[in-house]
């Protein structure tokens, strides 16, 4: 009698014991939700956008930069002319135009392109760029005497690298966005150049006839900006549509 109560009592205490469990007698934990993935970019949906910078009133005069501190520079310099105001008919070149909000919450391929700044006949070219979050830029001195590369951002690090013998290279990566982070030679005085980074692909620079082309956006509502060294900076609203080309268009007013 004794044995089969003690038996009961062992049962009941088995069966509390898995109900418990949850059923199954595992001490773990069950497994957090997971998010659910973001929906992939569909290429066969991608709009473009198509667009101009014009400058309202008479394009300021290049100035003309003095170069006679370094012999090799006065030697070999084969554009003496500012590049802040470029372009011609009331087009405005070196503007840097890019998605600035819309784009949040996506992410994109790594840029696997490097760009090259390249330091020739003690100028900076290109003057006006744009690179991908971690996109390598390769910095070369093309000219037979000494150059240095002093980026100095805000968002990035700082740096400061010497190029003294021509052909010298090296590469930086930006970690995170940014527009804009400014180039120059403390060496010389007058070499200066910009670069925007982004967390994305969709940027241009303009030309000099005004022009930019930003392709391959997914659909949706956007504002882009237009970035000038020395007019600022300007906005708009649009919105691009699937296999559609939205065309936008800024205009810098100058006194």
């Amino acid at each position: 009698m004794q044995k089969r109560t003690l038996w009961k009592l062992i049962s009941v205490l088995t069966m509390m014991a898995a109900a418990c469990g949850g059923g199954d007698g595992s001490s773990e934990d069950p497994a957090p939700p997971t998010e659910a993935a973001a929906p992939a970019f569909d290429p066969a949906t991608a709009g473009n956008i198509s667009g101009m910078v014009m400058i309202d009133g008479e394009m300021p005069a290049a100035e003309e930069l003095t170069m006679n501190s370094d012999p090799v520079c006065a030697m070999s310099a084969t554009n003496t002319m500012s590049n802040t105001f470029v372009g011609g008919n009331g087009h405005l070149g070196n503007v840097f135009i890019y998605v600035k909000e819309g784009l949040e919450g996506q992410s994109f391929p790594a840029a696997t392109e490097t760009v090259t700044l390249n330091q020739e006949g003690c100028r900076y070219t290109p003057h006006v760029f744009g690179v991908q979050v971690g996109q390598t830029v390769q910095i070369v001195n093309s000219d037979p005497t000494l150059h240095n590369i002093h980026a100095t951002p805000t968002e990035n690090d700082e740096f400061n690298m010497g190029q003294p013998i021509q052909n010298m290279t090296f590469e930086r990566t930006f970690d995170s966005p940014e527009v804009m982070v400014p180039f120059k030679c403390d060496v010389h005085g007058w070499m200066n150049a910009y670069v925007g980074v982004v967390d994305h692909p969709y940027f241009a620079t303009t030309g000099q006839d005004g022009m930019f082309d930003i392709s391959s956006l997914p659909p949706g509502d956007y504002v882009i900006e237009a970035w000038h060294e020395a007019l600022g900076t300007q906005t708009q609203n649009i919105t691009v549509t699937t296999g559609g080309t939205a065309e936008v268009s800024f205009t810098f007013t100058v006194s």
